[in-house]
């Protein structure tokens, strides 16, 4: 027979606390069934429940661990816990867990409150809270330099579908990022992942580019702007855009190139990915030049692109070999997985744009990056507040993590 017993501990953090504590449990043959604690800027919270065998004088036990706790300034509860509690929590553990990870400028108590709202809705419960990022120092308070913090929640909901669209609405209405993910083995065990890349690893459209200096800019960014919110064929449209190049001088390639601007987080987010072993690929609707560009500067394992055809240095107004469209990226990113030997549940998948929700569909994690209405709407993870380097919070990491890295 035994005794169940559950002990909370609060107060300032010492290095002393928990040798203190268990040194007083052991000498009662304490079983820790379940062990846990936090520190917020020094202040401690640590758990223990506790199985203590029947012989042992538990009364005393309780008095010895008060006084402990008393001459060491820590605050203490204890509770005894029927063996029928005790049943209960370790069904518990069948239940499922999600990982709700909440990106914002600042993180402020009704973020908080409306996320618990939801959660609690749904018929799930919060087991875990922890900040990803970094502390801020006070004079930067104000500053939109970002935070993020992940939820840990259990249970069975009846419609995750319906949870994604609430967590969509809410991000919505407080300007914030809500992603909400099974806490599988895979989350943390990615090894692929695939970007798109003009408007997701490049601030600009390069066909956009590229037509302003042919002298056909605003005829085409208004189709490249349709074809993005999936309005019209993506094949069809890149097709009509090039044939409107034809003449452009190749040299205008390596000038727009030059001037490309790299979308905010993208350096700190592949390198992060490299020297974590990760696989990385472009697999874009633009142009195989560009890709290229950003494979010698950043380090692509691979790159698949539309080659644009030039004869004489110019351009022909057409496109050499199949278009990689929507369908084509979602097979390219099967080819290198299976190249690789990575499963599809182990890739990530980026983009913004129609074309890309095909690929966001078979990833593992897909995820919408300052995404049309329409992408974001249909992916199951978006991002919008933070940089590209934000993916790195959806894996599980933290800023303290990442500078070791």
């Amino acid at each position: 027979m035994r005794e169940l017993i559950l002990i909370n501990f609060s107060g300032v953090d010492k290095p002393s606390v928990l040798s203190s504590v268990s040194g007083i449990l052991a000498q009662y043959e304490a079983r820790m069934l379940d062990i846990g604690q936090t520190v917020i800027h020094d202040t401690l919270a640590l758990g223990v429940l506790v199985s203590i065998p029947r012989g042992n004088d538990t009364d005393k036990m309780l008095d010895d661990v008060a006084n402990v706790s008393k001459s060491i300034g820590l605050q203490v509860r204890m509770q005894k816990i029927s063996d029928a509690d005790y049943s209960h929590w370790v069904m518990q553990q069948g239940k499922p867990r999600y990982i709700v990870t909440l990106l914002s400028h600042r993180l402020d108590a009704v973020q908080i409150a409306k996320v618990s709202d939801v959660v609690t809705r749904h018929g799930l419960y919060i087991d875990q809270i922890q900040r990803l990022s970094g502390r801020l120092p006070l004079d930067q308070l104000d500053n939109k330099t970002g935070t993020c913090v992940e939820i840990s929640v259990r249970g069975h909901t009846a419609d995750v579908g319906q949870l994604r669209a609430d967590f969509l609405e809410l991000a919505s209405e407080l300007g914030v990022d809500l992603a909400y993910q099974a806490a599988d083995m895979f989350r943390r065990n990615r090894r692929l992942v695939a970007f798109d890349m003009d408007s997701t690893l490049i601030e600009a459209e390069v066909i956009d580019e590229l037509a302003k200096l042919a002298g056909v800019g605003q005829q085409v960014a208004a189709v490249t702007e349709r074809a993005m919110r999936g309005e019209i064929d993506f094949s069809e449209s890149l097709r009509h855009r090039v044939s409107l190049l034809k003449g452009l001088d190749a040299q205008s390639l390596a000038a727009v190139a030059a001037g490309l601007k790299l979308t905010e987080g993208v350096e700190r987010l592949i390198s992060t990915l490299k020297r974590l072993g990760y696989c990385t690929a472009i697999l874009s609707g633009g142009f195989s030049y560009f890709g290229r560009y950003l494979q010698d500067k950043l380090g692509f394992d691979y790159v698949y692109a539309n080659e644009l055809e030039i004869i004489d240095n110019k351009v022909t107004g057409h496109v050499i070999g199949n278009i990689v469209d929507g369908e084509r990226k979602a097979s390219l990113l099967q080819e290198i997985a299976e190249k690789e030997n990575i499963a599809l549940e182990q890739v990530i998948a980026v983009g913004d744009g129609a074309n890309d929700l095909p690929m966001l569909s078979i990833a593992g994690l897909g995820i919408a990056f300052r995404a049309k209405p329409v992408v974001k709407q249909s992916a199951k993870q978006s991002i919008s507040t933070h940089g590209l380097d934000g993916i790195l919070y959806l894996l599980g990491l933290s800023d303290k993590e990442m500078k070791k890295v």
